[in-house]
C-alpha cells in the first residue's frame, strides 16, 4: 500500500530508472493548440526552478550526522528569493543551489514555518542581478483542471511531469491545521518537495510537498495561503502565528461518527491545559457561534484549517471575542493568544553518554508533553554498542532526574553534561530516572567506555 509522505530529503545514491515505451495504435494525439498552451505554461515558469542541495543534520545511532539531501523550489522575486519546503532546508548548514541556466549560488534562510511546510530563501548573488520570477496564483483551480509539476525527482534536475488536479480541497490528517491541499496525478516524487505546480496560464498554483514513491498522487500547498504567509515570514523571520490552545470539532465529524444538533457555529473538543481558551474558561462541548462578532460555521472537518488558520494570524495578546452556547446559554468571553513559539524541540548529542536528547514539545510530541507539561528532554537516539544502551535507555524516554537534579530541558541537561566531563577522571557512573511510557524507571548510567576509543578494558 502506498503511504503518504514528505519528500525533499533525498540522499545520495541516484538512481536511474528506465521505463519502456509503450506505442499504443489508435492513440488520440493533443492538438497544436493544447500543445502550445502547455509549452507556454511550462515556458513562463520554468526559467525560475531552483534545484537545491543542502547539508543538513539528523540523528541516528546516539549521534548528530550530516548528510546530504536535495530538493526543489521556484524564484518569485526578481532580487532572487525563492519559495520552497520546510522539511527541504530544515537543520541545514549550507544550501546550495542551481538555475535552469547553469548557474550556482548559495542561499540563505529569510524565514520558514514546519506547521505549513514553507520556507522563504534568497540567492546570494552579486547586486544588479535580475531573476526571471514566477507568479503565484491568487485563484483556487478548479478539479479537472491541467496542471505541471516541475522541480527535480530523484536529484535529476529540470524536469516536468503533467496531469489534472484530482481534489482542490484536500484534507490531510496530522497535516491539516492551516491549510487544504491541492490533490494531483501530475507525477510527484522524492527530489520534488518545493517546486512548483502550475497551471495551463503559467501562474504557480501551490508547492508540491508530498506524494508517495510511485509518483502517482502528490500533494500541493495552494499559493493563496502562502501568499498570506509571505508577509510574516519576512517580517519576522517565521509563521507569526498566535496560538489558543483550542482543538475544534466540526457539527457533522465523519471521522467520529458523531453529529451534533445545530447548524451553525463550531464544537470545541478540548482545550491545551497551558493555554489562553483554557484559562479563560472555554469547555468541551462549548458551540463557538461567533468571533469578533462575525458568525463561524464548521460542518465538515474541511471547514476547520480556514478557522485555524484566521485565529492563528491573529496579533499576540490582542484580545479576541468568542460567542458561544453552553447547555442552551448565549455565553461571551475574550481570550488574548499567546505566542505559538517553537513547534519542535532543540536537539543535542551527548557523545560520551551515548546518546541524543530532545526538547519535549507540546506541538511535536504531545503524547510525551502529557507527562511533562512544564517541560522536560527526551532521548531520541541511542548508539547500539553505547553507554547508554549497555545502561538499558531507550528512545523516547523521558529524563526526569540526574543523579537527583531536576532536567526540565535539553539545555539544562548540557550543563549537567559539560561538568561531567570536566570530572570524567573521577566520577563516571551516575543515576537517573526516566519515564518510560508512564512508567517510572531507575537507571545506572556507566560512561567508563570512551567511544573515541576502540579498546576498553
Amino acid at each position: 500500500m502506498n503511504t503518504i509522505c514528505s519528500f525533499g530529503c533525498l540522499v545520495w545514491k541516484t538512481v536511474a530508472v528506465v521505463l519502456p515505451l509503450m506505442v499504443l495504435s489508435g492513440c488520440v494525439h493533443p492538438t497544436a493548440d493544447f500543445r502550445d498552451t502547455v509549452k507556454r505554461a511550462k515556458d513562463a515558469v520554468f526559467p525560475s526552478l531552483v534545484y537545491v542541495r543542502v547539508i543538513t543534520e539528523g540523528s541516528s545511532d546516539g549521534k548528530l550526522e550530516k548528510v546530504q539531501a536535495s530538493g526543489s523550489g521556484v524564484i518569485v522575486t526578481e532580487d532572487g528569493e525563492f519559495l520552497t519546503n520546510h522539511h527541504v532546508i530544515d537543520r541545514a548548514s549550507r544550501i546550495r543551489c542551481q538555475l535552469t541556466d547553469g548557474a550556482i549560488y548559495d542561499a540563505k534562510v529569510i524565514g520558514k514555518d514546519k506547521d505549513l511546510d514553507v520556507a522563504l530563501l534568497k540567492l546570494s548573488a552579486p547586486t544588479g542581478i535580475v531573476f526571471p520570477a514566477a507568479r503565484l496564483s491568487t485563484h483556487q483551480p478548479d478539479i479537472g483542471s491541467v496542471v505541471l509539476a516541475m522541480g527535480a525527482p530523484w536529484g535529476l534536475a529540470r524536469s516536468v511531469s503533467m496531469g489534472i488536479i484530482s481534489c482542490n480541497d484536500r484534507y490531510l490528517t496530522g497535516a491539516g491545521d492551516y491549510t487544504l491541499w491541492y490533490q494531483t496525478d501530475a507525477a510527484i516524487s522524492p527530489g520534488n518537495s518545493g517546486g512548483p505546480l502550475v497551471d495551463t496560464h503559467g501562474e504557480v498554483v501551490g508547492l508540491n510537498a508530498r506524494g508517495n514513491r510511485s509518483g502517482a498522487q502528490g500533494f500541493t500547498i495552494p499559493s493563496p495561503i502562502i501568499l498570506e504567509l509571505l508577509p510574516n515570514l519576512r517580517k519576522y523571520g517565521d509563521a507569526h502565528w498566535a496560538w489558543f490552545g483550542i482543538d475544534w470539532q466540526p457539527i457533522k465529524d465523519f471521522e467520529r461518527d458523531t453529529a451534533f444538533d445545530a447548524t451553525n457555529g463550531v464544537i470545541i473538543a478540548g482545550t491545551d491545559p497551558q493555554g489562553p481558551a483554557r484559562a479563560a474558561g472555554l469547555e468541551p462541548n462549548d458551540r463557538v457561534v461567533a468571533i469578533d462578532g462575525k458568525p463561524v460555521t464548521a460542518v465538515f472537518r474541511e471547514d476547520i484549517p480556514a478557522l485555524n488558520r484566521a485565529l492563528a494570524l491573529r496579533e499576540w495578546d490582542s484580545p479576541v471575542r468568542f460567542d458561544f452556547v453552553r447547555d442552551g446559554e448565549s455565553k461571551s468571553v475574550e481570550i488574548a493568544p499567546k505566542s505559538k513559539g517553537a513547534v519542535e524541540g532543540k536537539e543535542v548529542e551527548f557523545k560520551r553518554w551515548g546518546f541524543t536528547a530532545k526538547d519535549i514539545n507540546r506541538f511535536d510530541t504531545p503524547d510525551l508533553a502529557f507527562f511533562a507539561p512544564d517541560g522536560g528532554a527526551f532521548v531520541s537516539s541511542v548508539s547500539w554498542d553505547g553507554n547508554a544502551d549497555n545502561a538499558g535507555f531507550a528512545v523516547r524516554d523521558i529524563i526526569r532526574k540526574w543523579n537527583g537534579k531536576d532536567v526540565k530541558s535539553v539545555a539544562e541537561l548540557q550543563k549537567i553534561y559539560d561538568e561531567a566531563m570536566k570530572k570524567i577522571d573521577v566520577i563516571t557512573q551516575v543515576g537517573v530516572d526516566v519515564m518510560r511510557k508512564g512508567r517510572p524507571i531507575h537507571l545506572v548510567l556507566n560512561y567508563r567506555a570512551d567511544p573515541d576509543k576502540e579498546d576498553v578494558e
